[in-house]
C-alpha cells in the first residue's frame, strides 16, 4: 500500500472500520479520542492514540489545529476523515494540504462547491443532471419564499443550503406554515452550520431516496458501484439501507449510474463520493445532493460488489489509478444494513447509559460494525448510532430473512435501542414487497409520533 501511517480524524464504528482495512495492508494508524472516548474499542484497535480534547464535539473532534498538531507530531502521511465531523469541512481539507498531509477525500474546492446545496444544484444543472424544480439562488426573506412556493406549487421542501442530517429541512404544505417554518429553520441552520441561507424545492410525492456510489481517480477515470436504496428514514435521517434498490429497473439503474459518473467528471471529483437522487413512481430521477465522503451505509455496496471502498480511497489519495473499469463491476448479491441507535424506539429520544449486556449475532453472511462493547457507557455527547448490522443474501428475500433472524438474536441491555422499530420494519409486508418510500415509517410503522 502507498501509505505507511495515517491518522483517523473520527471516532466510533467508522474509525474501527478504517483501522481494519489499514491493518490488512500493514498501515500504522493513529487514533484521536475525546475524554469521553478514552476507553472506546476503536482506540484499542489503533497503533497509537492521542487525547484531542474534552467530551463535547466542539472541544475535541472539531478542533482542527489540535488534530493537525497531532498529525505532524506523529509524522503521518495522510488523514482519513471518515464521515460526519470534519469529513466535509473545506477548512480542514485545506489545512491538511497546507501542511503537506494528504487528505483522503476530494479537494477543498470541490468540498466547498458541493457543501452548498445551491452551488451543487447549479453545478449539476451545468453538467446536464436532472434536478428537482426549485430555485438556484438563495432566498432572501419570507416574502420571496412565499412567492416562489406559489409559483412551483405546494407542497415544497424548505432546505438549509449548508444543512445536513435533516437539520433545517421541512416539508411545507401551505403559506401559513411556510411563514413560521422559514424563520425557525433559518435560525436553526445558523446555530448548527453558521449559515442560515435557505432555498426551496418542489416535493416529489411518493419518492424513493436512491444514491449512487462513485469512485474517481486523479486521471479522469470514474466508475460507479451501483445503487443503494435509503428511503426508510425518520426525521430525514436514514434508518435502514439496502443495495441494490428494489425499485429500479436495469435500464434506470444504468442511466442513474452513467449520470452520476457524468456529474463527477464535470466537477473534477476525486476519491469516493455519493450522488443522491429522488426517484418517483415512474422512475424519473432528480439530483438531491452530493456527499463528498464515505457514507454510513457503504458496507452494503462493499458486500454486493466485493470492493473495499476504504482501500480504494487510500489508493486514489496516494495517486494510483483505478484498477477497475465499469465493465469489470457487477452486482453479486443483495445486502441490507440496519442502523442500531441508542434511542427510545417510540419517541426517538437518545438513551444514554451503561450497556450492561451486549451480544451480537454472528455468521458467514452477517457483518457487524460496532462503536461500543459490553460494560461501556453511551454518552449524550455524540450521535446515538452505536452499531450497524449488515446481512447479505443471494436474493433480497434471503437478506431480509437473515436480517429478521439476526435482529431477534441481537441483545443490548442497560439502555434503550431502536431494535424493536427495526423488527417492525423488517416484518412489514410493505417492506418485504419493496415499497420503501421516504414516507414509509409515517405510513406503515406504529409509533406515538
Amino acid at each position: 500500500m502507498p501509505f505507511q501511517k495515517i491518522l483517523i480524524a473520527n471516532r466510533g464504528e467508522i474509525a474501527a472500520r478504517i483501522i481494519r482495512t489499514c491493518k490488512k495492508h500493514n498501515i500504522s494508524t493513529v487514533a484521536i479520542y475525546s475524554e469521553a472516548d478514552q476507553h472506546a474499542p476503536y482506540v484499542k484497535l489503533a497503533d497509537e492514540g492521542y487525547l484531542v480534547g474534552g467530551p463535547r464535539v466542539h472541544e475535541s473532534y472539531l478542533q482542527i489545529e489540535r488534530i493537525i498538531e497531532i498529525a505532524k507530531q506523529t509524522k503521518v502521511e495522510a488523514v482519513h476523515p471518515g464521515y460526519g465531523l470534519l469529513s466535509e469541512n473545506e477548512t480542514f481539507a485545506k489545512r491538511c494540504e497546507q501542511e503537506g498531509i494528504v487528505f483522503i477525500g476530494p479537494s477543498a474546492q470541490v468540498i466547498k462547491q458541493m457543501g452548498s446545496k445551491i452551488e451543487a444544484r447549479k453545478q449539476m444543472i451545468a453538467a446536464g443532471v436532472p434536478v428537482i424544480p426549485g430555485v438556484e439562488e438563495p432566498i432572501q426573506n419570507v416574502e420571496e419564499a412565499l412567492h416562489i412556493a406559489e409559483q412551483i406549487g405546494y407542497p415544497v421542501m424548505l432546505k438549509a443550503s449548508a444543512g445536513g442530517g435533516g437539520i433545517g429541512m421541512q416539508i411545507v404544505k401551505d403559506a401559513n406554515t411556510l411563514k413560521t417554518a422559514f424563520e425557525r429553520n433559518s435560525e436553526r441552520a445558523t446555530n448548527f452550520f453558521g449559515d442560515g441561507t435557505m432555498f426551496l424545492e418542489k416535493v416529489i410525492e411518493n419518492a424513493h431516496h436512491v444514491e449512487i456510489q462513485i469512485l474517481a481517480d486523479k486521471y479522469g477515470n470514474v466508475v460507479h458501484l451501483f445503487d443503494r436504496e435509503c428511503s426508510i428514514q425518520r426525521r430525514h435521517q436514514k434508518v435502514l439501507e439496502e443495495a441494490p434498490s428494489p425499485l429500479l429497473t436495469n435500464e434506470t439503474r444504468r442511466k442513474m449510474g452513467e449520470m452520476a459518473c457524468q456529474a463527477a467528471r464535470a466537477i473534477h471529483y476525486t476519491n469516493a463520493g455519493t450522488i443522491e437522487f429522488l426517484v418517483d413512481e415512474k422512475q424519473n430521477f432528480y439530483f438531491l445532493e452530493m456527499n463528498t465522503r464515505l457514507q454510513v451505509e457503504h458496507p452494503v455496496t462493499e458486500e454486493i460488489t466485493g470492493i473495499d471502498i476504504v482501500e480504494e480511497q487510500l489508493n486514489i489519495a496516494a495517486g494510483l489509478k483505478l484498477k477497475q473499469k465499469q465493465s469489470d463491476l457487477f452486482i453479486q448479491s443483495h445486502s441490507i444494513e440496519a442502523r442500531i441507535y441508542a434511542e427510545d424506539p417510540v419517541t426517538f429520544f437518545p438513551s444514554p447509559g451503561k450497556i450492561t449486556k451486549m451480544k451480537v449475532p454472528e455468521g458467514k453472511h452477517i457483518r457487524n460494525e460496532l462503536a461500543v462493547e459490553e460494560g461501556m457507557s453511551v454518552t449524550p455527547f455524540y450521535d446515538p448510532m452505536i452499531a450497524k448490522l449488515v446481512t447479505t443474501g443471494k436474493t433480497r428475500e434471503e437478506a431480509i430473512q437473515l436480517l429478521a433472524s439476526a435482529l431477534e438474536h441481537y441483545v443490548v441491555e442497560g439502555i434503550k435501542t431502536n431494535i424493536p422499530l427495526l423488527k417492525q420494519i423488517v416484518d412489514s409486508k410493505e417492506f418485504q414487497k419493496g415499497n420503501t418510500r421516504t414516507s414509509f415509517i409515517d405510513e406503515h410503522i406504529q409509533t406515538n409520533r
